[in-house]
């Protein structure tokens, strides 16, 4: 194994992972709790479409970069049989978050999530945006605990 290109590998993935998920964060932290307290309930969905467009591609990067560092450290170190030790829970999560993001970005939102996020909006804009920042705070909570236990995971704690 060349380890040069591992620890690139893995300095790629963590560089995602915070890129990633600190954006989400962003978004369920900061950006949803303003546009809710917004009155403007027209400007608010005007405003999200525009910010979320704008980190759009930049969550498909980062999460194509995470997945493809993160198959390439598996592959490299021959970890397939990791995944089926109990102890090692930790990728299962960082895998299925993993999935659940690539699922919604690449696949749900443009071929349905979008357009009926925002006909929803439309119809009632405090109730969607409520629902909308509450599953980003189960993804948040989800992609935290991943990145915690898969941190001290790798480093050798045994769950």
């Amino acid at each position: 194994m060349n380890y040069q290109y591992f620890i690139l590998a893995k300095a790629l993935h963590i560089l995602a992972i915070v890129f990633w998920i600190g954006g989400v964060a962003f978004v369920t932290t900061v950006l949803l709790p303003a546009l809710r307290r917004d009155q403007d309930e027209s400007q608010r969905l005007a405003q999200f479409e525009r910010l979320e467009g704008q980190f759009s591609f930049q969550a498909k990067f980062a999460t194509l970069l995470a997945g493809a560092t993160g198959f390439y450290m598996l592959h490299m170190t021959n970890a397939w049989p990791r995944l089926f030790e109990p102890s090692q829970w930790w990728l299962h999560l960082m895998i299925f978050i993993w999935a659940i993001f690539t699922l919604v970005l690449f696949v749900l939102e443009p071929l349905f999530l979008h357009r009926w996020f925002h006909a929803q909006a439309v119809k009632n804009s405090q109730r969607t945006f409520k629902l909308l920042q509450g599953m980003h705070i189960i993804l948040l909570s989800l992609s935290l605990t991943a990145v915690f236990a898969g941190m001290i995971g790798a480093h050798g704690y045994q769950f």
